[in-house]
């Protein structure tokens, strides 16, 4: 099978796109047609270079997306063609240490999210001839993409895959990061660093969670906007005003909770969110910057351990993608969670470097491509 798909040949680079030949699905495989593909950070990281892909290049990005099973790999039961998928960016064996532990998030099957490759080292995708890396094992921006049953969780054909699609990353990340890593309880105080497609649904989260005071932190200011209509009761343009704000409500305490959801983050986002946060406090990192630079962070060690703050990693939101996809998708059924509302700009498979450009310049919330 043939398909157009976005390549990154050098790192830092811009996508190309180019047609691929894709290898026909073996026992545990599916072929998935796309629907749709989320424009998200973290591909933006591997073409800058800031995130080194592990794997050889080149590689065909997305890692955002959701579509409809188009071919089913022999001895594989329980899937058919027609079934729609949600792509999560993380496979879950459902058999190593912490999938059984009820951390599919860790899945031990996540160490080749960056190496383009299947457990045995072969791909599926290929270019001239050569093998090509596969960004998570599903590369979504491509027409047709091959990956294991893993990474594909089914979700009823009745829902709008375009939307739907963000659960795969950006919704999951965000939402979890506040309900499961923060852990926001009813009354809390809490500050979220960055309105974008993982920050917007940090919001969300909280004010989901019970939140009492929510305070949204970006420096665009259509952002700071749109995040007062996901549940945020402040928006402002820096961690300052956001502190000063949450201690104002606790009487000087500061934050319960603060979420750092900046696309590029460094150890200044990291130590202002933590200096935020009052005692017992916790700061849940959950973006990404320069892997290979400085990785210092300013923090307090007297306020670590005397005022016994958390500071807290959070990967996928601590969600486990085959139960959480569907539950937030029945929450967004129910009109409790706003999936629609977060697709900025739709893109053709050919502006996809016009997509990641707008999301540089801060003009999305999410960017998506579709495909017809």
């Amino acid at each position: 099978m043939k398909s157009s798909a976005a390549v990154l040949h050098e790192q830092p680079g811009k996508w190309q796109i180019t047609e691929i030949e894709i290898e026909p699905p073996r026992q545990g495989e599916l072929i998935v047609r796309m629907v749709a593909a989320g424009l998200c950070h973290s591909d933006d990281h591997v073409a800058t270079g800031d995130m080194p892909f592990t794997g050889a290049l080149p590689l065909v990005g997305g890692h955002e997306g959701a579509g409809i099973v188009e071919q089913v790999g022999p001895h594989t039961d329980g899937w058919q063609v027609g079934d729609h998928v949600v792509l999560p960016f993380l496979p879950a064996c459902g058999r190593c240490r912490w999938c059984s532990s009820g951390m599919q998030n860790l899945c031990d099957n996540g160490i080749r999210t960056l190496s383009g490759a299947r457990e045995d080292g072969s791909s599926r995708l290929s270019l001239d001839g050569r093998p090509l890396g596969q960004m998570a094992g599903i590369s979504t921006f491509s027409e047709y993409t091959a990956l294991s049953v893993n990474s594909a969780v089914k979700v009823s054909a009745d829902l709008d895959l375009v939307s739907a699609c963000l659960t795969s990353c950006c919704v999951s990340t965000g939402w979890g990061a506040a309900v499961n890593s923060a852990e926001v309880r009813p009354g809390d105080v809490v500050i979220v660093l960055g309105a974008g497609g993982i920050g917007m649904n940090a919001v969300q989260g909280a004010a989901h969670a019970g939140a009492r005071v929510l305070i949204a932190v970006d420096p665009v200011e259509w952002k700071r906007e749109q995040a007062l209509g996901f549940g945020a009761t402040h928006a402002v343009a820096s961690a300052e005003e956001a502190t000063e704000i949450a201690r104002a409500h606790t009487n000087g305490q500061g934050a319960d909770a603060a979420i750092v959801c900046v696309g590029v983050t460094n150890g200044a986002h990291i130590g202002a969110a933590f200096s935020s946060i009052r005692k017992a406090g916790t700061c849940v990192v959950v973006g990404l910057g320069n892997i290979l630079a400085d990785g210092s962070l300013p923090l307090s060690l007297h306020e670590l351990v005397l005022f016994q703050k958390r500071l807290q990693g959070s990967l996928f939101g601590a969600c486990n993608p085959m139960r959480d996809i569907p539950a937030l998708l029945e929450l967004y059924r129910a009109g409790q969670l706003r999936l629609d509302e977060l697709i900025t700009t739709r893109y053709s498979l050919e502006q996809i470097n016009d997509g990641f450009a707008d999301m540089h310049a801060g003009r999305n919330i999410r960017g998506v491509i579709t495909f017809d």
